[in-house]
Formats: structure tokens, sequence, C-alpha cells
């Protein structure tokens, strides 16, 4: 199927739903998502949502409010609380179970109270590729992937947003930062907020797609392969910074950014 039959039918699909609220999170995918919903639904009948929590970046939580202001949907920010629920804090493996299973309640609660039929969220083909035990939530309350069941895959929705002018369509990855923590790791507040400096950091460096992965007194960073090199030559820099926010050691992945690397102890 091409491109644009893909586009055909995900506007097919998003027509027939009526009206809808988005799960927003203003990355890649879900501003593609947002977009298109935009392009067919009239505007009371869409609604952005973002959940803002110790686990999303504050830098991202403004990005999103552009990003919805820029595409010209109704946008709500809500809170989420997954540091109170000490299934998600004990972080074993099904921990984005957990934390799907909050937010989508927490959207069908939204969208019951504006009238909205559906909710949505931005999952695509490509995630399947990866161990995502929070499509096991979005089964159980009956949430929406429009994406999927167009046939959208991740370079598609790159494809499409650069078409569409959407300035997110070259963004690099976002994933919450907890995913940075190995499984068996507690989750804290002081944990997540010291990840989050230590890629603000990274990235102020013009590293584009970084994934710091915490090991307590150490970290594994992750960079896409292209990167290297330049990480190489802010290496002391970066051993100084990240030591004051409280690394000992401080190492590089030579295997470069992938997607939920995580998850492959879980296959072994």
């Amino acid at each position: 199927m091409t491109l644009n039959n893909k586009l055909s039918r995900l506007k097919e699909i998003i027509s027939g739903y009526g009206s809808c609220l988005v799960a927003f999170s203003g990355g890649q995918d879900s501003a593609f998502l947002l977009k298109i919903c935009s392009l067919v639904l009239p505007k009371d009948k869409l609604l952005a949502v973002t959940a803002f929590s110790a686990t999303y970046p504050v830098a991202e939580l403004r990005k999103a409010k552009i990003l919805a202001k820029d595409i010209g949907t109704r946008h709500r920010i809500i809170k989420t609380v997954e540091l109170d629920n000490q299934d998600f804090v004990s972080n074993s493996v099904r921990r984005c179970y957990f934390c799907k299973k909050e937010l989508f309640r927490k959207l069908i609660s939204i969208a019951g109270r504006d009238k909205l039929d559906f909710v949505l969220d931005a999952g695509n083909v490509s995630d399947k590729k990866d161990y995502r035990p929070g499509n096991i939530a979005k089964n159980e309350l009956k949430i929406k992937s429009p994406l999927v069941e167009a046939g959208f895959t991740k370079e598609d929705i790159r494809k499409a947003s650069r078409k569409l002018g959407l300035r997110t369509w070259n963004k690099p990855s976002l994933a919450c930062i907890a995913s940075r923590i190995p499984y068996g790791t507690r989750i804290t507040p002081r944990v997540l907020k010291r990840i989050e400096q230590a890629e603000e950091y990274l990235n102020r460096l013009g590293l584009r797609q970084v994934r710091l992965r915490h090991y307590n007194g150490l970290c594994r960073i992750e960079v896409d392969k292209g990167d290297i090199r330049r990480l190489l030559s802010r290496r002391e820099a970066i051993v100084g910074k990240l030591k004051s926010l409280g690394y000992h050691y401080i190492t590089l992945d030579l295997e470069g950014y992938r997607t939920g690397s995580l998850n492959e102890v879980i296959d072994r």
C-alpha cells in the first residue's frame, strides 16, 4: 500500500470516529496523528491531552504546548502520579502496563465528561518490534490506534509529517524517563531528575538522539553511531558534568542508540 493510500485510509478511519481525544506527548507520532485528526474533525470534536509527571521532561511539555497551538487544536494538560503506584515504582517488566493503565483511565474519564466518543493513541506498526506491555492496558480499555489500523510504520510517519510541514518530522524518538532504569531498580524522583538533567546536557552538545541508561553509580550512554565521534571529542567535559550529577563511572555503548535496549535482557 502506498503512503497516499495509507493517508486516505487513516483519514477515513478517523472520520468514522466522529469525535476523539488524542493522547498527545508532542513526539513525532502523536503530533502526526493529531495533525491528521485536525484535518478531518471539527475543532469541538477533538481534544489533545498531554500527561505531565516526573517521568516526562519539562522541556518536552513546553514543546507540546507550542505544537498543539501550531496545529490549532484544543489542548489540555493533566498531571499523573505514577510514583504513587508501588507496582510502577518497583519497576518490574510490567512497569509500562501500570503506567498506561492509569493514563488511559484518566483519558477515558476526560473523554466521557467532554462527550468525545473515542480515546486515541499514536502506536504504529513499528512498535510491534519492541516489548510493550502498555499495549495490554490499551487493549483492555479499548483505546484506538488508527496508525496501526492504517498500516503506518515509523518511516511512513516521518515521510508524511515532512509532507505536511510538521516540525516534528525528524524529531528524535521520545520515551518515558523511567525507561532508562533497568528492571528491578526502584524508580525515585531523584533518579528521574538526574537522568533528565544528564540528557538535557548531552542534547545541548548537539547530540540528537540520546539515551542515558542508569545503573546507580554508573551510566551507559547511547547515541546514534554517527554521533559517537562528536561525543568522544567532548569526553572530558561530559565526564565532569555527569560526575557532578552523581555518576561515578561514565560509559559509552559502542553499539549505539537503539529503541528499548533494556528489554534485551528479557529475551535472554
